[in-house]
C-alpha cells in the first residue's frame, strides 16, 4: 500500500504538521497535569483527595482506582499508538467527574475543571482518531 503525506502506512488519515505539533503539546501538558496534579494526590492519599472521596461516598478504593486510571491515561497520552485511546478514556473519566461534581456531591467541587479537561481530551481523541482506528484494525 502506498502512502502520501496525509495517510499513514495503514491508510488512516494523519493530522497535518501544525495539528500534530499542537496535539503533542496538549498531550504533554495534559499528561503532566493528570500525573502530577490529579493522580498523585489520589494515590498518595493527600487529605483533600481523601476528603473528596469521602464526600462521594464510594469508598477509598475508588480514589485509588480513579488515580490509577488517571495515571494510566497520562502515560498513554505520551505513547504514540495509545494516545488516542488514552484520550478517549480520560474523556470518559472527565464526564464522570463533571457529573459527580455537579450532581453527586452537590457542587462541593467545581464542575468547570473536568469540563475544560474534557474539551482538551476530546480534541486529542479526535486528532488521534487515525491512530486509534489503526490500533483496533490490528486486533
Amino acid at each position: 500500500m502506498s502512502t502520501d503525506s496525509t495517510t499513514g502506512p495503514t491508510g488512516t488519515a494523519r493530522p497535518g504538521r501544525a495539528l500534530n505539533i499542537t496535539l503533542w503539546i496538549f498531550q504533554g501538558l495534559l499528561a503532566a497535569f493528570f500525573a502530577i496534579a490529579s493522580a498523585a494526590p489520589k494515590l498518595f492519599s493527600e487529605s483533600a483527595a481523601v476528603e473528596g472521596f469521602e464526600v462521594i461516598g464510594a469508598g477509598q478504593w475508588f480514589r485509588y482506582f480513579v488515580g490509577a486510571l488517571e495515571l494510566a491515561g497520562a502515560i498513554g497520552l505520551v505513547i504514540p499508538r495509545l494516545s488516542g485511546l488514552a484520550a478517549i478514556g480520560l474523556s470518559l473519566l472527565m464526564i464522570g467527574a463533571a457529573y459527580t461534581n455537579a450532581f453527586v456531591i452537590d457542587g462541593h467541587f467545581p464542575v468547570i475543571t473536568p469540563l475544560i479537561l474534557l474539551v482538551f481530551t476530546a480534541f486529542i481523541a479526535w486528532g488521534r482518531r487515525g491512530t486509534t482506528k489503526a490500533l483496533f484494525e490490528r486486533t
